[in-house]
């Protein structure tokens, strides 16, 4: 149902079909990167966080980054605060393992990080805990409506 929705989203650039539908869970980073044989890097995984007054963010990071909580009060003001996996789902209508910066609601700010920025393309979520679509940059940032983009993570992994 929530990859459908992905794909009906994507269908205004022509991009559903590009919607892959794995047999495995992608649902974490190291998971989505060994089923996809890329680096954990590439993966473009949302993180939900409760916002500071009403409605939550979505920060789009590389699978390879934390969030770091000083950065974080630096750009946004207040302190990042992880949504229940029930809270998510009210948010953006995407079960944890499956959230992407796709069709979301208003009420929901979407933000892109710098650490996606070191690759030419990405793999974000579709809806499910077993869908991807690799993605430019130029066109994560177009499908994403997001905000803008941020430096609030810290890369965890070595770069490969």
């Amino acid at each position: 149902m929530s990859t459908e929705r992905v794909k009906d989203f994507l269908s205004k650039w022509n991009r559903e079909g590009e919607v892959r539908e794995l047999t495995v869970s992608t649902a974490t980073s190291d998971l989505a990167a060994a089923a996809l044989g890329v680096i954990v890097g590439r993966i473009a995984k949302s993180i939900t966080l409760r916002h500071k007054e009403n409605g939550a963010l979505l920060l789009v990071v590389s699978g390879d980054a934390r969030v770091d909580n000083k950065k974080f009060k630096k750009s946004f003001g207040f302190n990042p605060r992880m949504l229940s996996t029930d809270e998510a789902l009210a948010y953006t209508g995407y079960a944890v393992g499956g959230i992407c910066p796709f069709d979301i609601p208003n009420n929901v700010s979407v933000y892109l990080d710098e650490s996606l920025r070191r690759y030419e393309s990405v793999f974000p979520a579709c809806g499910s805990s077993n869908s991807m679509i690799e993605l430019a940059i130029d066109d994560l940032v177009e499908y994403s409506n997001s905000l803008g983009w941020v430096d609030v993570c810290n890369i965890t992994a070595p770069v490969e």
